[in-house]
């Protein structure tokens, strides 16, 4: 057999099933080369409408569709599920781990995809608390602490207890904090209403709190304030400049602009508050001379996308620190584009590093949902807000959706939220709610070579008196 015969292909490797990721792996479907895409979910999860699924509209399906599924006819890619634990720049290998078993995958072209974690600004402890949105567990979760806070506040006869049960906070006024907020208020003015013997849900207090002076800053003033003056007509109690110190069981401790601070009691606590970097951002940088991460753990990269030192090594999406360049699906996906399209020039030998054009982002505008029938939206100098901009909302929301019959099961769940006052995803489970916490309990056991508890074993105390573990009520909390 010839040498010709012998030579693999071409092998690109591409980290993550998000937004950038899957554009890589689509982009590259006719290209001569051999695609390992890894991914440590199975699915291709779309974020922006992840809220829905916290708040009954959307099942997870219907947002979270199968990796392998969406891939199938990409005869030249691979699908690997498994948490990449090292990327080896200078011997172009990914390790990935699934259970007990180690990948080593080797590459020519690596395109680092793998998006950012929700950050607590160095408080990873209120994470037990209040619970981010950031992936399918944390949605369900979250369903779960929304719809059991009311089933909590119908069965207890304490007047302050059935007060504290009825007050949601939604920490972060961007996006999905105000999507959040939004949609909080409409399960219980619409949704619950009726439903309760002991309880009228539109008693509820819905809290929307920042540490910045106004609602969704990146958007600019006067939508901000169309979002703000829609959400406080919808009962929201906005609270700016308000900066949260403490997370417990029983509420959280807030800090006012003039040093001042005050208790909110409240059960159901959500944070959408930052966005903390993958740890593959800083594993990458520390092997590329002269490549640095930012505050939020992103990659600084160079401007065609790639590390210093290493042209066909490429940091996409969230993960990419590029001025003017937001966290948000465009700017994964026109990234990933971008990469590709250098791979594939490569190949042909068209393709000089020195002489690459910077990646340039187009800016096709933001948008946000503040209600059913209420958006704000954002294209260059254009900014409007209503009805309009609803529309606008669901049909790019629509267009990005993966899958025919994930769009039509969404425009029906739609449909009937909407125009109805129905939600067709409202169960819950106690493993939603309870699983994460045992899970990064069982875990930290592990770590520390300890045996955990028998069932129904109480809790150990730690030296200052607190419980080492949560039990189900707190979590519950």
């Amino acid at each position: 057999m010839g040498v010709e015969a012998t030579q693999k292909r071409h092998r690109v490797v591409v980290i993550g099933s998000g937004f950038g990721g899957l554009t890589a792996a689509k982009a590259l479907k006719r290209a001569d080369v051999d695609v390992t895409l890894i991914a440590k979910t199975t699915h291709h999860l779309f974020q922006p409408l992840l809220y829905q699924v916290a708040t009954g509209i959307l099942s997870e399906g219907e947002i979270a569709p199968s990796t392998r599924v969406i891939l199938r006819k990409n005869k030249n890619v691979e699908v690997l599920l498994g948490e990449v634990k090292s990327i080896d720049l200078a011997n172009k290998t990914v390790t990935s781990k699934l259970m007990e078993m180690n990948t080593v995958t080797p590459f020519d072209s690596l395109i680092v995809a793998a998006g950012a974690q929700q950050s607590y600004f160095g408080n990873d402890h209120f994470g037990a608390y209040a619970p981010g949105m950031k992936t399918i567990d944390d949605a369900l979760e979250l369903r779960g602490r929304i719809v059991g806070a009311f089933e909590a506040a119908e069965v207890t006869t304490d007047p302050k207890e059935r007060d504290r049960r009825m007050t949601f906070v939604v920490v972060g006024a961007g996006p999905t904090g105000v999507e959040l907020a939004g949609q909080i208020a409409e399960v219980a003015d619409r949704t619950m209403d009726g439903a309760f013997r002991n309880i009228d849900p539109r008693d509820c207090r819905v809290i929307l709190l920042d540490a910045a002076p106004a609602v969704l800053p990146p958007m600019g003033e006067k939508l901000g304030l169309k979002a703000q003056h829609r959400l406080e007509r919808m009962g929201v109690e906005i609270q700016l400049n308000a900066m949260v110190t403490n997370v417990d069981y029983m509420g959280i401790t807030v800090k006012e602009k003039d040093g001042t601070e005050r208790r909110i009691e409240c059960a159901c606590k959500v944070w959408s508050a930052g966005v903390q970097g993958n740890p593959l951002g800083k594993m990458i940088a520390e092997q590329s001379d002269g490549t640095e991460v930012d505050r939020a753990g992103r990659v600084v990269v160079e401007p065609d996308l790639t590390v210093k030192g290493h042209p066909y090594v490429f940091v996409v999406g969230d993960l990419m620190s590029v001025p003017g360049v937001p966290g948000m699906a465009q700017g994964a996906i026109q990234g990933a584009k971008y990469a590709t399209n250098h791979i594939k020039a490569s190949l042909k030998g068209n393709d000089t590093p020195a002489e690459r054009k910077p990646f340039k982002y187009f800016d096709k505008g933001s948008m946000a949902t503040v209600s059913r029938f209420n958006a704000v939206c954002k294209v260059g100098k254009l900014e409007f807000g209503g009805f309009l901009a609803w529309l606008a909302w669901l049909g790019l929301h629509l267009f990005y959706l993966v899958g025919h019959k994930n769009r039509f099961t969404t425009v029906v769940a739609w449909f009937i939220t909407f125009i109805g006052s129905g939600r067709g995803q409202l169960a819950i489970t106690e493993r939603w709610i309870y699983s994460r916490l045992a899970m990064e309990q069982l875990q930290s056991a592990k770590a520390a070579g300890a045996v955990g508890p028998k069932p129904g074993t109480p809790p150990v105390e730690s030296a200052d008196g607190e419980p080492a573990a949560l039990t189900k009520e707190q979590a519950a909390g």
